[in-house]
């Protein structure tokens, strides 16, 4: 299955939508589009990436991965990170990896 990514400009910053199952085959993929994302924020006066995976009924070790390296780079920059709105299964998963509060994970109803 392929990811449809689209990213869009808010009122806090940027929301990147992910659509499809992430796994090692198009984790790559994700980066790039997350990489892109931050380098925009770096250049402009907004501090804040949101992950919108409302879409995302499958996510692997790699794509986790690519999440938390993203959360990892956006500190170097200030950048406040949040993954919004998982299904139930992808946010069972990051809550049994302990990575809710590292997320950011929410329910997206605050934006």
């Amino acid at each position: 299955m392929s990811l449809v990514i689209s990213t869009t400009s808010g009122d806090k910053g940027l929301m990147v939508r992910v659509a499809g199952e992430v796994d090692v085959s198009n984790a790559d993929e994700l980066r790039d589009a997350l990489d892109s994302a931050l380098a925009g924020l770096v250049e402009t006066d907004e501090r804040s990436l949101e992950i919108d995976l409302s879409e995302v009924p499958y996510i692997d070790s790699t794509g986790i991965g690519v999440l938390v390296g993203t959360v990892h780079r956006a500190d170097e920059h200030d950048i406040a990170v949040s993954v919004a709105r998982p299904q139930r299964n992808v946010a069972r998963i990051l809550g049994l990896l302990g990575l809710s509060e590292e997320l950011g994970v929410s329910d997206g109803q605050d934006r």
